[in-house]
């Protein structure tokens, strides 16, 4: 008996998607067999290794343009962590932000819409109704701290409907990236000490002009975004 080879595809490039670039990607949870909230979640969520955090492992593929099928993953803590001062988990707060967008993105949702319609788009039968989820995405090479390790693509952030990258990309047109890190320029070396003898004698510098207290005005503060309610699955599980 003989292996035909011929119709294997090409092996794929090892190189990272380029930093900044925005792209329609599906998302897929694998599960880690800790058990979540609901019936829906049994087995879905995995343990971190480092901490008592409970978390989403998810796979991420771009399904179109010049990096279709290209694929990174990431995790989104659901519970434990550092909490804040109502004993919340802090990683939870930032994993609820990140994929109230993805359902947007998905659907087509304004985040400034708080309409009755566009609320019940936001709920969810549990964290599993989001595998299969597909979004517009920026992604990012995130530099390793581990010298064993190279740099890896993450998600920077779900782009949403009132960008006008999201258009672009939904309409399958090329967006060009936008790296989010700049150049670290390397640091100059210091000049040599002098002794104090060689040192001119240090003359008083002219004070700041400084805005008295009742002069500045405290920064007005945003607020915060109401917690969507639970209900059914989204509209991209009934499409």
């Amino acid at each position: 008996m003989s292996l035909d080879f011929n119709d294997a595809e090409p092996q794929r490039s090892s190189d990272l998607i380029p930093d900044g670039s925005f792209a329609k990607v599906g998302m897929t949870i694998r599960k880690g067999g800790i058990d979540g909230d609901g019936e829906i979640d049994r087995g879905l969520l995995k343990a971190s290794q480092s901490s008592d955090a409970v978390m989403l492992d998810c796979e991420f593929t771009v399904l179109e343009g010049p990096h279709a099928r290209r694929q990174f993953w990431q995790t989104f803590v659901v519970r434990g962590g550092k909490v804040d001062e109502q004993s919340v988990s802090i990683g939870w707060k930032i994993s609820k932000g990140v994929l109230r967008a993805m359902m947007e993105s998905a659907q087509g949702l304004d985040p400034n819409d708080m309409s009755e319609a566009a609320k019940q788009k936001r709920m969810l039968r549990g964290l599993a109704d989001l595998h299969g989820i597909a979004f517009v995405a920026k992604i990012k090479i995130e530099p390793s701290t581990n010298p064993g390790y190279g740099d890896s693509n993450r998600l920077e952030r779900v782009v949403v409907p009132n960008e006008p990258e999201w258009k672009k990309v939904m309409a399958g047109e090329a967006v060009p990236a936008a790296p989010s890190h700049r150049a670290v320029r390397p640091s100059q070396p210091k000049p040599a000490a002098q002794p104090a003898w060689k040192e001119p004698a240090a003359t008083a510098a002219p004070p700041p002009n400084v805005k008295p207290a009742w002069g500045s005005s405290p920064a007005p503060q945003q607020a915060s975004a109401p917690a969507p309610a639970k209900s059914a699955g989204p509209a991209w599980l009934n499409s």
